[in-house]
């Protein structure tokens, strides 16, 4: 397809991608064991494992799941844990298995899990010990008929597994008794599966690869079906994206953001194994000492995150003191980079935070700026390889470039549908193949894409449309300011007026003093009526902050 607009991209177009490159993300991985196998693949907790050893560790993991438990293909397999070594193991020996990996966020409650469980159809789960009681009180409730459980220092040295394994247990406390009837260990399952020989079970594009549950942030959690073919496309259109700019040289690419996301999991896991890089696991990414501290240990090329976690590393006192001489790029995406938080990053790092964007729904990446980017544009940029990018209104009809509307996307990276919900899937489907993402934003005569807000977000004040995103940017560049979270109340005068939740750095900073710093530069209707100081915001495990839980907890009191 044609981009006239990529002209503007200093490096020259990234060229158009070959979906039949590979069958599956199976396929991708055999052909870096192939190429990599003495280089390490992962590290965590200071202990590193090679490709080879992963190959050997999925292998055994896979002969298992297929040999013992005799899974069919495309069952699905619940993977429920932090960033551990376990972890990748699990989702490639899953993969490599034909089987679906269904990732779940270790902090679910019971509602959530069952939920997740039950609409799934998961036959099997991978679980930390950690959260295995919250499993306990659901699991007969569901499909699942195989669990296996792990500890958190597992798969590292005899000595210092043992010591990991007893200070969470008996010194953090962070085990809490459960009862698993037939689980079987994660050390177990790999002995068990040593016996057997294994070859990858051949996939095809059709294939599901992973069922990608949203947030649940609004409404049900739903699960986004993603093919071999939207993972592998999303994999190659990021590798001709990033590949001139990363070189042939081999680096480690730090994994804060949890490897059950979609951003983490494709940009950092997928991606990077693709290069032969070797992702640094963040179990913890919450500690930003103990998080500052492993940053030091290592020699680390590339970061990924979202907006709060480079503002948390950036107001650490320690993280401007690291060796950024061989860095080689930050990518921020998620939620929206805050201007004044890429700017204080190049200050401290000398590179510029390049800003991406994606969805679940699209594996994730759909646009992203150009990796010599010089400067914070406060875009997300341009549409990635083989990706189309329109602006449409309420009726689904394309508006003229420059004006605002609801960003849609179509490619090989779109989703094949949510999970057993044609409704819900026709909803945000068009039947050309539009994915309706309900972000509002609009492209500019380079083809640069710059989003305002989500659209369900929108504040409505007196007739006239407010964003939170540019009123929480606004409050965000104030010094006394660590983070905010902006939403609308109710209003009998103007239908809604805007509220602003803030965390401040400043305990000297007021209400009159932070709002008359607004009025410089926002229209009187965007300056926040409201504003509330707290200690905290909430936020998802990958950091973005929960409007929907400051709507209930500000304004429907639940």
């Amino acid at each position: 397809m044609q981009k006239p607009w990529l002209k503007s991209y200093p490096a020259g177009i990234p060229e158009e991608i070959d979906i039949n490159e590979y069958s599956s993300v199976a396929d991708i991985f055999d052909s870096s064991i192939a190429k990599y196998a003495d280089l390490p693949a992962y590290i965590n907790f200071g202990k590193a494992i090679t490709y080879r050893e992963l190959d050997t560790y999925s292998a055994q993991l896979a002969a298992y799941l297929k040999n013992e438990l005799v899974l069919d293909k495309s069952d699905r397999v619940a993977v429920m844990m932090p960033n551990l070594l376990q972890n990748a193991v699990a989702i490639f020996a899953i993969l490599r298995a034909g089987l679906v990996v269904v990732n779940t966020n270790p902090l679910y409650t019971q509602r959530e899990l069952k939920h997740q469980l039950i609409d799934s159809g998961a036959k099997a789960i991978i679980i930390v010990d950690n959260f295995a009681h919250v499993l306990q009180d659901v699991v007969n409730e569901t499909s699942v008929k195989h669990i296996i459980t792990t500890r958190m220092g597992d798969m590292l040295s005899p000595l210092k597994g043992f010591i990991i394994n007893t200070v969470v247990k008996h010194v953090k406390k962070m085990v809490p008794a459960f009862k698993l009837d037939n689980a079987v260990s994660f050390d177990r399952a790999l002995k068990l599966g040593s016996q057997h020989r294994f070859q990858t079970v051949p996939s095809k594009h059709e294939d599901i690869a992973f069922l990608q549950y949203t947030g649940g942030t609004t409404g049900i959690s739903k699960g986004a079906v993603l093919t071999n073919k939207n993972m592998v496309a999303n994999m190659l259109q990021a590798s001709a994206w990033i590949k001139d700019f990363i070189g042939i040289e081999k680096g480690i690419i730090i994994t804060a953001l949890p490897l059950y996301h979609i951003f983490s999991l494709t940009a950092n896991c997928l991606v990077f194994m693709r290069f032969g890089w070797c992702n640094y696991l963040i179990t913890n990414p919450r500690d930003i000492n103990g998080f500052v501290r492993e940053l030091k240990k290592t020699d680390f090329r590339v970061l990924t995150g979202v907006n709060t976690l480079f503002n948390g590393l950036l107001n650490h006192p320690d993280f401007k003191t690291l060796n950024w001489s061989r860095f080689s790029f930050a990518l921020g995406g998620g939620m929206a980079v805050q201007r004044g938080v890429a700017e204080r990053w190049k200050e401290v790092t000398g590179t510029t935070l390049i800003e991406a964007y994606g969805l679940t729904e699209t594996s994730p990446a759909a646009c992203m700026n150009p990796m010599n980017l010089k400067e914070f544009n406060g875009k997300i940029g341009l549409p990635i390889s083989s990706t189309e990018v329109t602006i449409q209104d309420d009726e689904w009809n394309e508006l003229p470039l420059g004006e605002t509307g609801e960003i849609c996307i179509r490619g090989p990276q779109v989703m094949r549908g949510y999970w057993k919900r044609p409704k819900e899937t026709s909803e945000v489907l068009s039947n050309e193949g539009w994915l309706h993402t309900g972000d509002i934003g609009f492209m500019d005569e380079n083809g640069y894409v710059q989003i305002v807000d989500r659209k369900k977000d929108m504040i409505l004040v007196s007739g006239f449309n407010v964003f939170p995103n540019e009123v929480e940017e606004v409050i965000a560049s104030h010094p006394g300011v660590i983070e905010v979270g902006v939403i609308g109340k109710p209003d009998e005068r103007s239908g809604e007026v805007v509220m602003a939740i803030v965390v401040k750095k400043d305990a000297g900073l007021t209400e009159d003093a932070l709002r008359e710093f607004c009025r410089e530069g926002l229209t009187s209707y965007k300056v926040p009526k409201l504003i509330v100081f707290t200690d905290e915001l909430p936020k998802t495990n990958v950091g973005k902050i929960l409007r929907r839980e400051l709507r209930n907890k500000y304004i429907t009191g639940t």
